[in-house]
């Protein structure tokens, strides 16, 4: 398969329940084809192998729940511009699948929780974003999400909310703020917006880390569609 020169990845970072997946799929959206989406949770270690008591135990919400070695090698070949297979997490069995269909591009779109954290994966990214949400926003988005995309009760959700959500982002989310290029909150506001259109420009020219503005209808067009009702925002 031919390879693609000079990918360019960004990461997409916030804590459960920021709009993380609302704004991958809306920066999709506007790049189009020159653009594809990964998700950090399909990285979490497989616990298939384990009885339906541990599973329960294990807190996804703690990094230490990531297979980083195999993310980063992961990384390594987009960079390289060789397609590479995507592993697909299934919440229900706690499997590690296959993803089919899935094609790399030129520009490489990821999200995560803690993306940022460690010093020897912050090199891949030319573009790293921050969204900051208030907790009791981001409580109900994930509530939401996990009863009705993940099979949890609301009241097994709270109680992960309060026990493992909430501290672990305050420890392992929040702080990753400082190694951000930009930190978006919510609402967006229209300088914030006017610098991210900037630097997708950049990006869509293969240009990392250069200065310059983009052109009015492409900063317009960005911050129409980013302003749009949040009907449903997952992570």
């Amino acid at each position: 398969m031919k390879k693609i020169p000079h990918v360019r990845i960004i990461a997409v970072v916030g804590g459960s329940g920021a709009g993380k997946s609302w704004l991958v799929a809306r920066l999709g959206q506007f790049l189009g084809r020159q653009a594809c989406h990964v998700q950090l949770d399909d990285f979490y270690r497989d616990r298939s192998h384990l009885p339906p008591g541990r599973r329960r135990r294990i807190n996804f919400d703690h990094p230490r729940a990531i297979d980083w070695t195999r993310l980063e090698k992961f990384l390594g070949r987009c960079l390289q511009g060789r397609q590479t297979a995507m592993p697909h997490y299934e919440f229900k069995t706690h499997r590690v699948t296959r993803r089919d269909g899935w094609q790399l591009r030129p520009i490489v779109i990821m999200e995560g929780l803690w993306l940022l954290r460690r010093r020897r994966l912050r090199r891949y990214f030319d573009l790293k974003l921050f969204l900051d949400a208030p907790a009791n926003l981001r409580c109900t988005r994930r509530v939401h999400r996990d009863v009705a995309e993940r099979g949890f009760t609301a009241a097994s959700v709270k109680q992960q909310l309060a026990e493992h959500v909430l501290p672990e982002h305050a420890r392992y989310v929040e702080p990753q703020k400082r190694w951000a290029d930009l930190v978006l909150t919510q609402p967006y506001k229209k300088s914030e917006l006017t610098t991210l259109a900037d630097q997708l420009w950049a990006l869509r020219g293969n240009q990392r880390g250069a200065a310059g503005e983009a052109p009015p209808p492409f900063r317009e067009r960005l911050t129409t569609l980013l302003s749009q009702p949040k009907q449903r925002q997952r992570k």
